[in-house]
């Protein structure tokens, strides 16, 4: 499948936002954090989560339509993460009102447990959009919605480390330790969905492709003099090198250079920073990868090109 950059964005800052959102609210009901600490994490939050929703509408052809995407909420997956997405960051929103403006105690924490409710659901929906799909083997998989959750958890989990670090340090290096602990869990997972896809199989052949029952079948053209809508769509269209380049990115950036660092050079700002930056260069060649390694069964028939 071809990667597109909005979507790409869209999957990795949400999630983040959806992982702050998560770790903030976690270690305010273990420890009780600041309330001046929590708001400023509720901002990094909601403007995460934003910014994935803004640049996901560079995917739309038309975004001035794309509040329809909701209407078929009863079958489809994208639809429900339409509506949720939305219902999340008001959740959000108010959930920091309430704690600045003092509102009640129980209150606040029903906003927080339904936050972090909707952040959850949040994962299945967008995971379920490529989960669902049973024509593409290498998402078909419950490890895709896993691994969705527990990466974006990830990416959360190292912003609230960085945030501790810059507003609230006797927090930093709780949540840097949690960032190395759910980290490694999501690298082990993406590494069984990774060695699940190299052993799978096409379940098309260029014979059931074309209807054609015969032992040895060579296609030597596509049948056209250019590309089309399914060559640009359902082919990455990128060499085997850089396919390799982005997986080897995927391999060391995700989760263990930054794991080294933090390792090393302990839960200072700087390192913190340092170890966000990358293991955000490595979830988007790891989402880059997702797409470009789930091979579409039409490109069987338009190998000659994909």
């Amino acid at each position: 499948m071809r990667p597109a950059w909005s979507v790409l964005f869209f999957t990795t800052l949400a999630g983040a936002g959806q992982g702050l959102f998560l770790a903030l609210v976690a270690g305010d009901f273990v420890f009780g954090l600041p309330t001046p600490w929590l708001l400023a994490g509720a901002g990094a939050c909601l403007a995460l989560t934003f910014a994935g929703l803004v640049s996901s509408t560079f995917h739309l052809g038309h975004p001035e339509r794309g509040w329809r995407a909701a209407a078929r909420w009863r079958t489809s997956w994208l639809s429900r993460e339409v509506i949720v997405l939305p219902v999340f960051l008001a959740c959000v929103f108010f959930w920091a009102l309430g704690l600045w403006l003092g509102w009640p105690e129980r209150l606040v924490t029903g906003l927080a447990l339904l936050g972090a409710l909707l952040a959850l659901l949040l994962y299945v929906c967008t995971a379920m959009i490529y989960a669902c799909l049973p024509f593409l083997q290498e998402w078909r998989t419950p490890l895709t919605v896993c691994n969705y959750t527990a990466l974006g958890l990830t990416t959360g989990t190292y912003a609230a480390a960085l945030l501790a670090a810059l507003g609230h340090p006797p927090m930093a290096t709780g949540y840097a330790s949690a960032a190395l602990v759910v980290g490694t869990l999501a690298y082990l997972g993406r590494l069984a969905s990774l060695l699940r896809n190299a052993r799978l199989r096409p379940k098309s052949t260029l014979a059931t492709a074309i209807g054609v029952k015969h032992p040895k079948i060579v296609q030597i053209a596509q049948g056209s003099m250019g590309g089309s809508f399914n060559t640009r769509e359902f082919f990455h269209g990128r060499p085997r090198e850089v396919v390799r380049a982005y997986r080897l990115a995927l391999l060391w950036l995700l989760q263990p250079v930054p794991a080294l660092l933090l390792l090393v050079g302990g839960a200072s700002a700087g390192v913190l920073v340092a170890a966000l930056l990358l293991h955000y260069a490595g979830l988007l060649a790891e989402r880059w990868y997702f797409f470009a390694e789930a091979r579409h069964p039409q490109n069987v028939y338009y190998q000659a090109i994909a």
